[in-house]
């Protein structure tokens, strides 16, 4: 095994084809080239990512975001040492988009080919851009899903914690469309949190008076419904302040929320002194600079990725792919795509399991 590894990294697991080319050796691991190509149009009349129509899109974009990465680092197939790409957990079709596409690449080429989990991904994201040493607490916090995760290696994830119903993106996309905000409601509803007054409207902390890490946030969407409802019933409409004060109220419920969760988890695992947070929603500048206000407070050390590693991306694959693959996975042919695979097989399901098998 060589002491430097160059890995090409496929990721369809929603509505974002993207692809990398990631090198790792004995020092920092280095970004050679990445791409995104997000399909923000395709669904935009729908209101929410179309499954469908998102599998569609990556059959059509993988093989050409794979081309321009190649093009951008002046390398060829050739000189990879291994194909990486998500097999789960993730919408379906887009991730067996992904996985046929990294089949064909992988067989053509005569590659190894590693199977990566989403959400290890996002999880080690902070070994990539800071070289951050095990071990860790990360707070996974994105469109699809909310952990707490104990990180002691590539492979070895311990949950302390997560949502019971909706994942905080889930919500801020659902609050973007009650409010009439275009998707993804993520960046939207934080814009307009900006002009608004987060403390006129009462909005709930769900599970802060339940011990332990896990949090709750679909009834904090139930609220925003009605408050909505009293306000436009009160002045027969929503008005422009209305809408700024309604997204800044529910954003600060939800940083509230995530900031005292974290405190909790920091102060129950005392040898934990690195915080990391990753997933679209750490994008948002509110809820990073409470989470990082936790972290000063409890003397542990604050990591968050560039806004751009924070959403999905090929590079967090890469990067992961290439751990496993010096720890020695080898995927074939059979590898299969997963919609569900929880990252702490050992814990009790905290979404709803059946024939897919455990959520998280």
């Amino acid at each position: 095994m060589t002491d430097t590894l160059t890995i090409l990294g496929l990721e369809s697991s929603c509505d974002d084809t993207a692809a990398a080319i990631v090198r790792v050796g004995d020092g920092p691991a280095r970004i050679l080239a990445q791409t995104v190509q997000g399909q923000g149009q395709l669904h935009a009349a729908f209101g929410g990512v179309v499954p469908e129509i998102a599998a569609r899109a990556h059959a059509e974009k993988l093989d050409l975001c794979v081309a321009e990465v190649l093009r951008a680092s002046g390398l060829g197939l050739r000189d990879m040492d291994a194909i990486a790409v998500t097999a789960g957990p993730g919408l379906i079709g887009g991730v067996i988009s992904g996985v046929m596409c990294a089949k064909g690449l992988a067989a053509g080429a005569g590659l190894p080919l590693i199977g990566v989990n989403h959400l290890a991904g996002h999880a080690l994201t902070p070994r990539l851009t800071d070289g951050a040493d095990y071990l860790y607490l990360m707070l996974l916090v994105s469109g699809g899903h909310c952990q707490f995760l104990r990180v002691d290696g590539a492979q070895q994830f311990t949950r302390l914690g997560g949502t019971i119903d909706d994942a905080p993106g889930e919500a801020f996309d659902k609050t973007a469309r009650l409010l009439g905000l275009p998707q993804p409601g993520g960046p939207a509803v934080e814009a307009e949190a900006k002009l608004g007054d987060p403390a006129r409207y009462a909005f709930p902390r769900p599970l802060l008076d339940r011990p332990g890490c896990d949090m709750s946030f679909s009834g904090l969407k139930t609220a925003l419904l009605r408050t909505r409802d009293a306000a436009m019933q009160d002045r027969g409409g929503l008005t422009v302040q209305d809408r700024a004060d309604l997204c800044a109220g529910f954003q600060a419920a939800v940083r509230d929320v995530l900031a005292e969760k974290t405190r909790r988890a920091l102060a129950a695992h005392p040898d934990l002194r690195l915080l990391a947070v990753a997933g679209g929603v750490a994008a948002n500048q509110a809820i990073r600079d409470g989470l990082m206000q936790v972290a000063h407070d409890a003397g542990a050390r604050f990591l968050a990725p560039p806004l751009a590693l924070c959403t999905d991306n090929a590079a967090m694959i890469a990067y992961a792919g290439a751990e496993l693959f010096r720890l020695g996975q080898r995927d074939d042919m059979t590898l299969a795509a997963r919609p569900r695979w929880p990252l702490d097989s050992s814990s009790p399901a905290m979404l709803g399991s059946g024939r897919k098998g455990a959520k998280a």
